[in-house]
Formats: C-alpha cells, structure tokens, sequence
C-alpha cells in the first residue's frame, strides 16, 4: 500500500533538545487522527462571515446536531480509519463525530510502522519528552480524509502567560506601582453593573496546575464577594492537581478563575484540565466546545506558543475547533502572549502566538494602567523592562488578513519578508505586573499581570454582555471591527510599543487598530450599547 506525505506534519527537534534514546517498542501509547469535515472549510467560513455581519440578536446559531450533520466527521471516513488501524494492529480507543476524531491506541513500534515515522526521546530543561523528525504517512487511500496525525510526540507545547510580583509578610505588595483586584479593573473599564453574569457558563482551559477551594473561599470572602460556582473536567487524565509552587502553573489556573468569577460573579466556570501537549490542548477544546452538560457561552485561553513551534497540522485542526465555536454562538478569548514581537523567541525575527493568531478566537494583548478613583487616568501599551515582559502582538505569518481586518490598517510583518496577515491582538486590557492583579495562589497573595489575566477578563465582561442581551454574542471579531469610533466601545492606546528586546523590532502604538493592543481596552457599558444593549 503505497504512502504519501502527510501535509503540514513536519516535526524538528526543540532548540536545546538532547537526543537520550527510543522509547519503548512494546510502550502502548495513544494519538488522534483529524477527520477532514464533511462539508469544505471554505463554506464553513463564508457561512460564519455572512452570520457575523448580523448584529448578535439577529444571528441564528447552530444547534449541536446542525453542527455535526453539517461539519461532522462523515462515517464512511471513520469506518475507513478503522479498517487502517485493524490491519495495522492498532485499537480504536474512541470516535466523536462532532469533533472528526478518532483515537488510536498502539504500541511504539506499531504506530511507527502505521505512520512510516521514527520515534526518539529527548532531554530538554522543560522534561523529557517523545519527539519525531520530519513528516508523518498515511496510506493514500487516507490521504483526502486525514487532516492531522496529533500525539506521537508528546512535547510541551505551550506556555502559561502571566508575570508576578510576589507577595512579602503575605500582604498585597507591589514594590513599584499599583495593584487592582479584578473588580477595581471592572470598575475602570465600566463593565456593566446590573448584571452578573448569570445563566452563563465560563469554560477555562488548563495544561497543568491546579486550585484549591480554601484558597478560593479567602480570595472571594477578601474581596467582598461571594465564591463562584467552580467546577473541573478531567481530559486524557489532567487532573486539578495543586504543584505549590505559585510560579508554576498554579498561579495561571488562579488567577485564570480569580479574574473570571470576579468580574462574573453569576457565571459558572468549569476548568478543563489536560496535559500539556498539542493532543491534550486540542482535545480539552473539542470537550469544552461539544459539552452538552455545561454548554459554555464563552472560553478562556491564556496558554500558547510561538507560530513557529506549532505543526501546521495542529494549527489547522485548532483553527477548524474554533469555527466550529463560532459557529454554536461560544466567544473563545486568548492571550496575545508576554514576550513583546518576538513572542520570546531569540534572534532577530518577530513571531506572534498561537492560538491567540487564530482568526477565529478573539485575541487579547496588553497594557499598563493606571487609575484615578474609578477613571482612568492614563493608559499605555504594556512594555516592562522592570520583568521583562511585554504585549505579543504583530502580523501571523500563517493566516491571512481576514476580510473583517482589511480596513484595520495591519501593517506588513516588520521580518524581512514583509508578510501581510492576520493581526494580532484584537483588544487589550491592563496586563503589566507594575500595574497588575491582587490574587491568591497556594495560600499566599500576589500581584500577577501577563495577558492571561486579559482574557479571563474580557471572557468575563462578554458573559456580562450575553447576560445582559439575553442572546450570546459568539464570534465577535467582524462585529468589533466593523463598529464606528463615534460609539466609544474602546479606550484607544497611542502611546508605547511592544519591542522589549530592541534586535527584533516591535509594532508601535497608533490610532485606531495597532499590533500592541489592537482596538483598544473595552468600555464595557458603551460596548454592550454597541452590541444591541
């Protein structure tokens, strides 16, 4: 049976990698072969495009059943799928139609065969992990139908993205500026106030870390407030399992629920927990997007890495969980990353993170700011030499500039090759730890700042909206595009840029749209105006 390439599967080695051995032939392990929708992508786009030009109480969302009959895997591929693994001794572990997965279930030595790839293990400071050099196989009966082979490699593949001022004598501290709890920010960006959230349900992804109710409890009770409604879902066996180390994950997973319920108080928010790999990211979306239980208006991302340390397979099945997220009404809000234009990455080119470059999720970059009683007294892009963080943003070099951005002035890509695409962020929100968040984590307090903490932010505030229209208002981003600056739905930013390192070469403030904070930070009373409100 002859094979053929794999598009988009090529795999290099992490920078700093150290080849240690193979794994084990007789090692059972598992991966998740994407389906190619039933119905092209291209229509899937054009029927989103056309819903978002609506305002949102015009807008007729899918029902999970439309969803699937319209964009599902289609049997006969999955019965195909199936016959592959059977002849290459390989389980079928499970299927999902509305997510077009199926989960295979093998030894090392029989997915290498299955996949005509070779598998090695690699020592990197991040752990060691499973890897693979160069593309995957399928046989080429499979070849129309296979989007993406994800989990022979196990690297992490993402990152958390907050920065801390910790906390000294277990008091609120920030030696250098300010701090706000996430209701003082609420109050600065006019969130809506005769509303909670209520009804709504906040889905918050997690690779690793954990919560604590007590921590919870005494954050809430501090603030005045009462503890949300919180709940978590256990993906490929991640699990709310505190670390104690508030710098580690623990501290995303807090200050991720702590903003979020702060701001929505009435909201429910499930945390998906799963490791941090792409199989596991992809799969605790496609379990938030398709959860019938919790049915989730809106989610929260504040995990994510470089373009370039993506396969453009896991890249495409991502964007395609997202569409699909469009498309039943869900908002999916994304941090824009902490490493300024770079996003991180040495040398002198400029990257922008993913998922956050997605056109389909609503990406959410940073500032500093700085408050006078309830108003804002200034507010400029977020720039920190003091903890070396800044705003990601800037120009994707993978997707395109979408049609709702041709008015936006995106810049070309300040690399050599000047590529115009997508832009990166969309809106903005207070994120430089001078200026940041009070949260508790592993039983003491902290000041956190970072993207993360502005999509759990804005994840709230839409929760408010939705609440407040009574309809949900999904897939924003042509909406906020098309909205006029005479409606003041947004703070614009014109002072700053995000070149914290100086050999890249960053995007500068501007007005209007820029590549630091996009739109702006919200207003949130004039947006729910805007909305319909």
């Amino acid at each position: 049976m002859p094979f053929v390439p794999l598009k988009g599967s090529a795999r290099a080695p992490l920078p700093r990698a150290q080849l240690i051995g193979r794994p084990a032939p007789l090692r059972l392990i598992d991966v998740t072969v994407v389906l190619k929708p039933r119905t092209s992508v291209d229509a899937m786009s054009s029927s989103l495009e056309e819903m978002a030009r609506r305002p949102p109480r015009e807008r007729r969302y899918l029902s999970r059943e439309e969803l699937l009959r319209a964009y599902g895997a289609d049997p006969a591929d999955i019965a195909k799928v199936r016959r592959f693994a059977r002849q290459h001794g390989l389980a079928v572990v499970a299927q999902d139609l509305a997510a077009r997965t199926v989960e295979l279930r093998g030894t090392v030595a029989a997915l290498s065969r299955a996949f005509n790839v070779q598998l090695f293990l690699y020592r990197h400071p991040r752990g060691i992990y499973r890897g693979r050099v160069g593309v995957i196989h399928v046989p080429a009966e499979l070849e129309n139908i296979v989007q993406a082979v994800i989990g022979l490699d196990n690297r992490p593949q993402t990152r958390t993205h907050f920065r801390t001022i910790t906390d000294r004598g277990g008091a609120w501290f920030n030696a250098a500026g300010v701090s706000y709890s996430p209701t003082q920010v609420g109050q600065l960006y006019d969130f809506p106030t005769d509303v909670n959230g209520q009804g709504q349900c906040i889905a918050i992804i997690e690779l690793g870390g954990g919560y604590t109710m007590n921590d919870l409890n005494i954050y809430f009770q501090q603030l005045g407030l009462n503890t949300p409604n919180v709940s978590s879902v256990s993906v490929l066996g991640g699990m709310n399992s505190p670390t104690g180390n508030p710098s580690g994950p623990d501290g995303e997973v807090m200050l991720d629920i702590e903003v979020a319920g702060a701001v929505a108080q009435g909201a429910k928010i499930v945390v998906y927990f799963t490791p941090n790999t792409d199989r596991g990211f992809l799969r605790a979306i496609n379990r938030a997007i398709n959860d019938r239980v919790n049915n989730p208006s809106v989610i929260s991302i504040s995990w994510g890495g470089p373009e370039s340390s993506w396969t453009l397979q896991s890249m495409q099945a991502f964007n395609q969980a997202f569409q699909a997220a469009a498309q039943l009404g869900i908002t999916v809000c994304v941090a824009a990353g902490d490493g300024g234009s770079s996003d991180g990455v040495p040398g002198s080119i400029a990257h922008v993170d993913f998922p956050a470059s997605s056109p389909y999720v609503l990406a959410c970059g940073g500032t500093q700011l700085v408050g006078s009683g309830t108003t804002i007294a200034t507010e400029i892009v977020w720039d920190d030499g003091a903890t070396g963080g800044a705003t990601g943003g800037g120009v994707s070099n993978v997707f395109q500039l979408p049609s709702w951005q041709s008015n936006a002035n995106v810049p070309p890509s300040v690399n050599p090759n000047h590529h115009v695409g997508r832009g990166v962020p969309d809106v903005a929100g207070d994120a430089d730890p001078i200026t940041g968040y009070k949260v508790r984590v592993d039983g003491g307090d902290h000041i956190f700042g970072g993207t993360s903490a502005v999509a759990p932010l804005w994840a709230g505030l839409i929760s408010l909206i939705n609440q407040k229209l009574g309809v949900r208002v999904g897939y924003l981003n042509p909406t906020l595009y098309s909205l006029s600056s005479s409606t003041e739905a947004f703070h614009d930013i014109t002072k700053g840029d995000n070149d914290n390192t100086g050999a890249v070469g960053g995007y500068n403030a501007a007005i209007g749209w820029d590549a630091c904070t996009g739109l702006g930070s919200p207003d949130g009373q004039q947006l729910t105006n805007a909305l319909g409100g």
